[in-house]
């Protein structure tokens, strides 16, 4: 803790054109216009609504003629649902009510179920077993003991009638706990570990015969996108495995989503090109066959287990989602190629293939997030379910822009601009609007184009906003993504800066007004931006990393070494580890700051965030703090996200100093004396 004691808490309740050629913000509007202050405009887009529109479903599987969804729901203390596609065309629950079906490997978790034949295993996030529900209309059982293993993307291994799943065994400690892949028998839980003695796995997947298994494997410090090892090994009768066999992978090549073939061969993502593109592996092969070579990513940062981003169909056809210029595509590779197949949307997630037929969910910047059903041969989609109805009309939301912006070091980044817009209003003529800059997590994420209602409840009250994909982002190539190795806190900062600097110059925002917002490694940005430069007058931090070495000391697993490669080793560069740490240079911020923190945080734990608020106290700087009970990294609740949007609103009127045009709990600002 730094500073004079514990500050003061509020307890919540439990690419494009180029920036030099962006089009203007005016668009036409209905006469006669009503002139008002930015940040003023009467929105439609309340913070309920912004809540009420977070109800969003995920991780399609097809299951003979069923369709089975994972639904997130705000309204229920944020628990995920697994629901099932009725003969009518609705949709039921599967699992058990006040059930969350969710997994905490990692942390960050990922796909947590598995379903064959109408047969249901799923992780429970309650307890960390795995359940199991035998078929429709079966009650849900326990399959695994009382234990303190967690599970995460099950497979089903029928010659073998087991589970296989990503497994670790926090009996010995939670910050580092033994990572393997296990079988779980079907018949009485028995828990095999088969395969052991690295750091992480991932993507463990049975041959369709039964009688082989690959898998991923990495160790600390690289995480699954710096490099990781693809591996084979034969299956025994009675399930042993034989000595495994490295086919593709190391230190420097990130392998991703291997998935095997009807003919027996692999397909996989590799970044060895400089770009994540397909290749396939066919046994006693020499060399690795590129599928459709690309300036293209074919794959995304792992931060999840088991979200796919390419599919094998039955008849062998390779069907991937692909990021071209910014934008989510979905291809089937065909004669070397890729023959794209138009999908109205920019944010494609989720994708599964079978017999002819993708599902995958698909959004965009103002259209709800959708199931959709593409027939590969016609290439016609049919939408099958939409993540809720459209709380407003479509021409009260902002389209977002590509911008490509000079930066520091003569290099160009990247960001989505997001104008001011409410049909019927405009500003006073001169005045230019605040604007808030995104700093994505990660940070090896990227920005995300899909419908985002707090985006858009800010621009509908006159806020511009621009989503920085700063160096370090996944989308643009392995180059970019290494532009952060050693340079965390410095190259996504001055991206951050160029972007704000860049729309200053053009004369679309304006300077007096300048926001920096983000969460976890954004959070960490943020601060960074605060810190370390004079260039935004407010910042709001949700669940951000200001001190470097608490955090290695704090940190789960997966991320545990994550920092070696992003500022350096220790304890060789312990010296930049507090170079980099806001919490050493909160004496530099001169301006308010918001600190949102959710108090079962394992990620970045909120003794992060009780040490900036008590050094901003101690040097009297203004803040706003406010602790989230029952929440961890990223609000799920809808009571959580309702309070830290109307935190968000009410902070940024305050500090820029406009009236909102309705009434938001606001998190009371302190002005401590220094």
């Amino acid at each position: 803790m730094v500073g004079p004691g514990p500050a003061p808490v509020n307890r919540a309740p439990a690419p494009g054109p180029a920036l030099s050629r962006a089009r203007a913000y005016a668009r036409p509007m209905r006469d006669p216009d009503r002139i008002l202050p930015y940040g003023s405009w009467p929105s439609p887009i309340s913070p309920a609504r912004v809540v009420a529109g977070a109800r969003a479903a995920h991780t399609p599987t097809p299951d003979g003629g069923d369709l089975y969804l994972v639904e997130n729901r705000p309204d229920e203390q944020g628990r995920s649902v697994l629901i099932r596609r009725t003969a009518d065309g609705g949709w039921e629950d599967v699992t058990p009510a006040e059930t969350s079906v969710r997994s905490r490997v990692h942390e960050y978790g990922g796909r947590a179920y598995a379903v064959d034949g109408g047969e249901i295993v799923y992780s429970s996030f309650a307890d960390g077993r795995l359940w199991r529900i035998a078929g429709r209309g079966a009650p849900a059982v326990p399959l695994t003991a009382e234990r303190p293993l967690r599970y995460a993307d099950p497979a089903f291994d029928r010659t073998h009638r087991r589970i296989l799943a990503i497994v670790e065994d926090h009996a010995e400690s939670d910050l580092r706990p033994e990572n393997a892949i296990a079988a779980v028998s079907l018949a009485d839980g028995a828990v095999t570990f088969l395969v052991r003695g690295h750091d992480f796995f991932s993507d463990a997947r049975p041959s369709p015969d039964g009688r082989r298994l690959l898998w991923l494997s990495w160790d600390d410090p690289r995480m699954p996108w710096d490099g990781t090892e693809l591996w084979v090994a034969e299956v025994a009768a009675d399930g042993t495995l034989g000595e495994p066999v490295r086919i593709a992978g190391g230190p420097d090549e990130a392998i991703v989503s291997p998935a095997w073939a009807p003919d027996g061969s692999i397909v996989y993502a590799s970044d060895r090109s400089g770009w994540w593109n397909l290749y396939r592996h066919r046994p006693g092969v020499a060399g690795d066959l590129p599928l459709a070579p690309v300036a293209a990513e074919m794959a995304d940062a792992a931060w999840i287990l088991g979200d796919r981003r390419h599919a094998v169909d039955t008849d062998g056809t390779v069907v991937g989602l692909v990021i071209r210029d910014a934008t989510d595509r979905l291809a089937v590779v065909a004669d070397g190629r890729l023959r794209e197949i138009p999908i109205d949307a920019a944010a494609l997630s989720g994708l599964v293939v079978r017999d002819g037929t993708a599902w995958l969910m698909a959004g965009g910047p103002t259209r709800m997030s959708a199931l959709l059903s593409v027939d590969l041969a016609t290439g016609t989609v049919t939408e099958i379910r939409p993540n809720g109805t459209l709380p407003v009309p479509a021409e009260c939301l902002s389209t977002p822009r590509h911008l490509a912006f000079p930066s520091a070091g003569g290099r160009t980044a990247h960001a989505w601009l997001y104008p001011p817009h409410l049909p019927g209003l405009r500003a006073p003529e001169g005045e230019r609007p605040p604007l808030v800059v995104l700093s994505h997590g990660g940070p090896t994420g990227r920005a995300r184009t899909s419908l985002d209602l707090s985006i858009q409840a800010l621009t509908s009250r006159g806020i511009a906003v621009v989503d920085v994909d700063y160096g370090g982002s996944t989308g643009y190539g392995r180059d970019y993504r290494r532009l952060l190795d050693g340079a965390w806190g410095v190259v996504d900062v001055e991206d951050c800066v160029a972007a704000a600097t860049a729309l200053v110059e053009e004369g679309r925002v304006d300077p007096a007004r300048l926001a920096i917002s983000g969460g976890s490694a954004g959070g960490y940005t943020t601060l960074c931006a605060l810190a370390f430069t004079d260039r935004f007058t407010a910042g709001i931090s949700a669940y951000g990393i200001g001190d470097l070495e608490a955090l290695a000391l704090d940190s789960h697993k997966f991320e545990g070494r994550y920092t070696d490669r992003l500022v350096g080793p220790l304890p060789e560069t312990l010296a930049t580890w507090r170079e980099r740490s806001p919490i050493h240079a909160v004496d530099r911020i001169s301006c308010p700051v918001l600190v949102l923190q959710g108090e079962d945080d394992k990620v970045v734990p909120p003794t992060q965030a009780e040490a900036i608020v008590a050094a901003l106290a101690a040097r009297g700087i203004p803040y706003a703090y406010l602790l989230f009970p029952g929440e961890g990294h990223g609000f799920r609740r809808a009571e959580s996200r309702r309070r830290a949007q109307e935190a968000e609103l009410g902070f940024l009127a305050d500090i820029f100093g406009f009236t909102l045009a309705e009434p938001v709990e606001r998190a009371p600002l302190i002005r401590p004396a220094r």
